[in-house]
């Protein structure tokens, strides 16, 4: 008894819609094909059919997949993604009985049958059951950028492909912190991508792209187009800076200064809003070590400087927004936890700087990415306090670790010390164990979320001073606060929510 033999499957790309633009190997297979299918809406005509048609063998066997829905409603029971899954149940079924009768079967797509493509439904229904191939194809991006004879990115530029689908806020975050970007599926879509443009400040650089390729193509800046006149196959592109040799990030508004809290570390603890506002500066601002933290990008101005000149770094910033520029004041943590906010806040709230817009921009803080590394130490009322007597005298800081240990609250101590502060976390010690158990959790966190972070929990009356830097935060537990050894071996640190009743 012989085996049963089904026919193959192939995905082909079909590129943006010139017939020139299809792969040589594309055509072949469309030329040799047994069954061609193609998807069409409900007024029948296929954009795909049209571009590979003239590759197509007399008497090939066509499957037009028509969709039951575009964009309109529908009385389907499972609404419109039930009325979807549907009908590509129901072509794939159709397809597979092409398959089982040993026919090879082309789907088309047009771009690139994976990106964003018709032919991906077929595939997670088919590929599994039969030989298949995909056949790339040129995508809209590389089209667009084609003929706009604009690069997309060079040199450590990350390109950012967007639906145009997303809500506003989330274009708007994602195109603020973008290198360059294409965003898709404009059509009805266009007047939300147009606001997420210009409230990322990225308007005046976009492009538009209508039919790249195809009959009544149309490049124009975006900021001109009618959005009545907007077809679903559009595109919105922002080019490659880089290549551009932009001397700055677009921006043509009034001056102003926004203070950015980047994290404790790296990239992984931005936040969106922070990444966008960092990407859409001007000009940069910020104690050198922490803006070594942010990506260098074309056109921006870095301005660092010491540790120890918050006020002078302030006053500059302020300078700068005065000139007409877009300030970034960099900031580790959150701006307004012992860092930039305040410094700024104060020189802004005198003359001459009274009138420059400041807006604060939060950020992940040390004592809450050195928590999460614990377990949940501050799950219950908690006080922060900075150890350094820079700013202040050492007695009002122990009036202050007095009061909250007197009151049982957890202790986030920032700035413990420094090699011109030795002292001050063996005085804490020393004041807390007055009124906290030597057995008393503490958290010993040093550069959370960096190369070099080491986090352990150690008990109160055994904390080694010598132990401690300025880049390490402490978290000391409250009466309540538990050290607990898991199955896996590992320590975990939390601090019920529940105080007990006096």
């Amino acid at each position: 008894m012989t085996e049963r033999t089904t026919g193959r499957l192939y995905g082909v790309g079909l590129g943006p819609g010139d017939p020139e633009l299809v792969t040589v190997k594309t055509a072949r297979l469309i030329g040799e094909a047994d069954v061609v299918a193609y998807h069409s809406a409900r007024h029948g005509r296929s954009i795909a059919r049209s571009i590979a048609a003239p590759y197509f063998r007399e008497g090939v066997v066509e499957e037009k997949l028509v969709y039951p829905i575009t964009v309109e409603t529908t009385d389907h029971p499972g609404g419109y993604r039930g009325a979807l899954d549907e009908f590509y149940e129901q072509a794939a079924d159709r397809l597979a009985a092409h398959l089982d009768a040993g026919r090879t079967v082309v789907v088309l797509a047009e771009g690139d049958p994976l990106f964003y493509g018709s032919y991906q439904h077929m595939h997670k229904r088919l590929a599994h059951r039969y030989p298949t191939e995909v056949v790339p194809g040129v995508t809209s991006v590389s089209a667009a950028a084609a003929r706009l004879g604009k690069a997309l990115v060079e040199a450590e530029e990350v390109l950012t492909i967007l639906p145009g689908t997303l809500p506003e806020e989330e274009l708007t975050a994602r195109l603020a912190s973008a290198d360059s970007a294409v965003v898709m599926k404009l059509g009805r879509t266009f007047p939300t991508v147009r606001r997420a443009l210009e409230r990322s400040g990225r308007l005046a650089e976009a492009q538009y792209v209508e039919r790249a390729t195809m009959p009544g193509e149309r490049t124009l800046p975006l900021a001109e187009v009618d959005p009545a006149s907007v077809p679903y196959f559009s595109v919105a592109v922002l080019p490659s800076r880089v290549a551009a040799g932009a001397s700055a990030p677009a921006y043509d508004g009034p001056g102003e200064v926004v203070v950015i809290g980047t994290g404790p570390a790296g990239p992984l603890w931005l936040t969106p809003e922070a990444r966008g506002e960092l990407a859409a500066a001007t000009d940069l601002v910020g104690y050198t070590t922490y803006l070594d933290r942010v990506p260098v990008r074309a056109g921006q101005q870095r301005h660092g400087s010491d540790n120890k000149v918050e006020a002078e770094r302030a006053e500059f910033a302020l300078d700068l927004a005065r000139r007409g520029r877009r300030v970034a004041v960099v900031s580790s943590g959150d701006p307004g936890v012992f860092a930039m906010a305040t410094a700024v806040l104060e020189a802004a709230c005198a003359d001459p700087y009274r009138s420059v817009p400041v807006r604060i921009v939060p950020g992940m803080t040390a004592a809450h990415a050195a928590a999460s590394r614990a377990g949940a130490p501050l799950g219950h009322d908690y006080a922060v306090v900075s150890l350094s007597d820079r700013l202040k005298p050492w007695e009002v800081v122990a009036a202050r670790l007095r009061a909250a240990a007197e009151a049982d609250l957890v202790l986030a101590l920032y700035n413990p010390g420094s090699q011109s502060r030795t002292t001050q976390v063996g005085l804490a010690r020393d004041l807390l164990l007055e009124h906290r158990a030597a057995d008393t959790p503490v958290v010993m966190a040093r550069d959370v979320g960096g190369p070099t972070e080491r986090v352990r929990t150690v008990r109160l009356g055994e904390l080694d001073p010598g132990q401690v830097d300025m880049r390490t935060i402490l978290l000391i537990g409250s009466s309540q606060t538990q050290a607990v050894v898991r199955d896996n071996g590992t320590e975990v640190v939390w601090t019920p929510r529940r105080y007990p009743e006096v």
